[in-house]
């Protein structure tokens, strides 16, 4: 089969960096970063919240080729702030959803638990209805 191993999707090799920036030489405040072991999850993540940004004029990503799990992310910003600095400002804008994210999923979670407990101790039947309901 054409496919890689699955652990070759993921895992870096020996010297191979997780990203790589190369600074645009046409376009002022430009640079493509490529982001090996990634796919379109992260890619997207990122580049709609650097679209959030007011500094940035642009941000687009792309897979070179289906079997290769890497992307492409190009940022354009409007000189305020590097494409650099934007990117680093995203991951921890990123990072901060998601940890709101997984409190309040952990927290909802935790209260459908004790919520369900309840019911199961109003259970008098033992049939799993409530009598006279």
């Amino acid at each position: 089969m054409n496919a890689p191993d699955r652990f070759d999707t993921f895992l870096l090799g020996d010297g191979e960096k997780k990203v790589t920036e190369v600074a645009d030489t046409r376009i002022p405040s430009a640079s493509t970063f490529t982001f090996n072991k990634e796919d379109h999850t992260l890619g997207n993540l990122l580049r709609s919240q650097l679209l959030k940004s007011p500094h940035v004029k642009y941000s687009g990503y792309r897979i070179p080729h289906p079997l290769v799990s890497s992307f492409e992310l190009r940022i354009q910003t409007d000189s305020t702030l590097t494409p650099r600095a934007a990117l680093q400002q995203a991951c921890r804008e990123l990072v901060s959803d998601l940890s709101t994210l997984s409190r309040e999923f952990t927290k909802e979670w935790e209260l459908r638990k004790m919520v369900g407990d309840g019911a199961k101790g109003d259970d008098k039947d033992g049939k799993g209805k409530v009598p006279g309901r």
